[in-house]
Formats: C-alpha cells, structure tokens, sequence
C-alpha cells in the first residue's frame, strides 16, 4: 500500500464514517504529508504497512525542533488517528504510535474582549464603504451567536427563524444546532438582506448564502480575519484577536451575567461540558463575586 493511497482512504473514513468537518480533515492530512516527506527527503522507502516505532520516533524528535508543542501533540495525534484507521481496516496489527509520549501542553486561557471594545470595533467599521453594512453585520451575528468563523460564512438565509428567535447552525461534523439570536442581531441582517445584498448577484450556489463578497460568492476565512486586523489597528487595540475572539467573548459575557453553563455548551455547540469549563477560568473576579453574594458564610 502506497502512502498516497493510504492517506486517501483516511480521509473518505474520516468524512463517512467520522463525519469530520473539511478543515480536520485537511489538517490530519497536512500532517501525514510531513511524515510523507520526511521519510522522502532522508529516502527511507517504508510503506504505511511497514514502517515501525522507531522510524515514527525519528520523524517525531526531528519535527519537534520545528514545530511548537501544541503543533507537535496534533501530529502524534493525528498520526495515532491514522494508524489506528489502518490496525481497524486490518492492515496492520499493530499501531507504531502507542509508545510514542504527546507532550502536555498548558491549557490556555482564550482571549477576550471587554464589551466596551466590542462596541469600539463595531463603531470604527466605516459604513460609507460598499461593504461597511455587511462587515458590521457580521460581526455582530458571530459575537450575539458565539459561532465559529466556518460556520457564520457558511450561514444560508433559509437558516434564519426569526419569528421563533433562533437560526440554524451546521458545526462541526455537519452537527445541526439552533442558536438564539436577539432583536438586536436580526435587525442588522435584515437590513443587510434589503439594502445591501438585495443589489449584489449571487454567483452560482451562492444564492441562499447569506454573507456575499462583492462578486457574489462567500467571504473566506480569511476575509473575516483581516477586517477584524484592520479595525483592530484602527482603534489601537493593543490584542490579538481572531474571528474565535468574538466567540470566546460571547461565552465569557454570558457567563458573567449568570448564564447557565450548560446552556452556554449547548449554544457554542460543544460535545464535552469540559470544554465549555475553561471559560470558568477566564474571570477570576467574577468567581469571587459570586462567592461573595452567594455562599452562606459570607456574612459570618
């Protein structure tokens, strides 16, 4: 069995049978592309079937002085996946990761932004540019909604029950969830749909997208980036932030103002409340005031 062959079946089971997102998908794949090439550039012709620990190990040790330790986990991680598929479909007995140790990684705390910041960004959007409407309105679905860069510039109209005050959100793995979404946040699409998007033509599969470039396609990831850099630089805001920014706020201010965490797991559309947990951690003083209010010695 060739590697490119391999690699191929991984991915049509990671899609049908796992129903993993494109972006994982591509990602396990990059990864098992630089095993791929590391065994080439050392010319070291062992098939999937054959290679062993050791030369896994090697890879391992030689791309660890390249990546950082949470890109290094990811490929042992990602390698592990692979070669459990293969010892699953009964090419392989044996899985030449399992010895292989993944270095532990700190939990990091996500960035967030004050609400005051928030509005600084949303107020330095120039709504006198062609795209300036669209820009804002994105922006405050992502923040009212908490949903992933993917799944904003995937949105469909027919995704949008206003009347009942949700949308429809497809996660990750094509998970479908239903977000509330306020008044606030609808009438910024709405406005959007009737005075800007109403005089873009949509491109071809593009006529039910809800957020449009100016040549009638969807915005890109990247595209959401660079508008948050640019307003970002424009206000001086001295922080890296990502499109993943605005959702982490959106988590953090909700749980501020005592919403129930997992109602909050529920609407970022995650599989484990422990992942929902690390938001907890975010605002400590927010921890001590509820301590303070709440528990039954606070006034003993």
């Amino acid at each position: 069995m060739k590697w490119q062959h391999a690699i191929k079946d991984f991915q049509l089971y990671l899609k049908i049978e796992r129903g993993l997102s494109k972006n994982t998908i591509d990602g396990y794949s990059r990864d098992l592309q630089k095993l791929t090439n590391y065994l080439e550039h050392h010319q070291m012709s062992i098939s999937p079937l054959d290679i062993t620990a050791n030369e896994i190990k090697e890879f391992s040790y030689d791309n660890a002085k390249k990546v950082s330790t949470k890109s290094q986990a990811r490929i042992i991680s990602g390698l592990r996946s692979f070669f459990d598929y293969l010892v699953f479909e009964d090419y392989r007995k044996d899985n030449p990761t399992d010895l292989l140790e993944i270095p532990k990684i700190g939990r990091k705390l996500p960035d967030t932004l004050t609400q005051h910041e928030i509005d600084n960004l949303i107020s330095a959007i120039d709504l006198s540019h062609p795209q300036g409407e669209r820009n804002r309105t994105i922006i405050e679905t992502i923040y009212s909604c908490g949903l992933r860069v993917s799944e904003a510039i995937s949105l469909k109209i027919s995704d949008l029950f206003f009347e009942e005050g949700f949308i429809r959100v497809l996660g990750k793995g094509d998970k479908e969830r239903y977000i509330p979404i306020h008044k606030n946040a609808q009438k910024y699409i709405l406005n959007y749909i009737q005075h800007i998007r109403a005089h873009i033509k949509p491109g071809k599969n593009y006529e039910d997208t809800l957020f449009l470039n100016r040549r009638g396609n969807a915005l890109t990831r990247q595209m959401v980036f660079l508008i948050l850099k640019e307003l970002a630089l424009k206000i001086n805001l001295h922080k890296k932030i990502s499109p993943h920014t605005l959702r982490h706020s959106f988590a953090t201010h909700l749980l501020e103002n005592g919403a129930d965490l997992r109602a909050i797991q529920q609407m970022l559309g995650h599989e484990s409340i422990t992942t929902t947990e690390i938001y907890v951690h975010v605002n400590t003083s927010f921890l001590r005031e509820i301590v303070d209010n709440y528990h039954p010695r606070r006034n003993s």
